[in-house]
């Protein structure tokens, strides 16, 4: 005797846990506030920027923001946050080239443009707060900026023991290549303005990268200079003894 279809057992579906779903929910919502938040500090600056302004940008209630962000200090400083881990991963390409300081240089360039093409408001973000004097992120750029600083300029140094690279200041040099590659971000409304371009384009992006690699690279590198007379560590090249 055949069992009827409409009696036949029907494959059982796995529900999704309604705690799954609520979850990513919360997961995309503070996403959503993040970038929002993020949009509007660039723009305005942390003390132009109201929590309501933030809500209405996201499309939520100020007490659904409050939920998750229970201040707007404490949203500028994820904001921050994310901006660093950002920034700072297009800062380590000095120590993947050791032994290669034209290659490490030019891909450190190349990086830090590509950061202010693709991450204008990080840029502008940060620069705001730096710009102010760092009334409430200095901790954090003291913790997380300085010792990477301290790490290329110690690799630098290196280069300079090594004979591969002129001794320069390290720490000028970092400051020179940030003004130099986030200004066109930073100011990329004044720059179109000079190149006579309603928006940047890539082709723009590719010139400066050429240009800012060639004067740092005649800079830095020892190209033309004997072995013998390159200076090391900012000591003066060795005298031949010819007595």
């Amino acid at each position: 005797m055949k069992t009827p279809a409409s009696l036949a057992t029907a494959p059982t579906k796995t529900a999704r846990p309604k705690s799954v779903k609520v979850s990513q929910a919360r997961k995309l919502l503070e996403a959503d506030i993040l970038a929002a938040a993020k949009r509007l500090f660039a723009q305005r600056g942390f003390g132009g920027v109201s929590l309501d302004h933030i809500a209405r940008e996201v499309g939520a209630s100020k007490q659904n923001l409050l939920y998750y962000f229970p201040s707007k200090e404490e949203l500028y400083r994820r904001v921050l946050h994310g901006v660093l881990d950002v920034w700072l991963s297009y800062m380590d390409a000095l120590g993947q080239h050791p032994d290669d300081p034209e290659q490490a240089l030019r891909e450190y360039i190349a990086g830090k443009l590509r950061f202010s093409r693709e991450h204008p408001d990080d840029s502008r973000v940060y620069a705001n707060e730096v710009v102010s004097g760092a009334p409430i992120f200095s901790a954090e750029i003291a913790a997380r900026v300085i010792p990477a600083v301290q790490a290329d300029v110690a690799i630098l140094n290196r280069w300079a023991e090594r004979g591969l690279c002129r001794p320069v200041d390290g720490r000028h040099l970092m400051v020179l290549l940030w003004a130099s590659t986030q200004v066109y971000a930073d100011w990329a409304s004044q720059i179109r303005l000079v190149l006579g371009k309603p928006a940047l384009e890539e082709a723009d992006f590719a010139a400066a990268q050429a240009l800012i690699v060639d004067m740092v690279l005649r800079t830095v590198l020892l190209e033309g200079v004997p072995p013998a007379a390159r200076p090391t560590c900012g000591l003066p090249p060795p005298q031949s003894n010819t007595n």
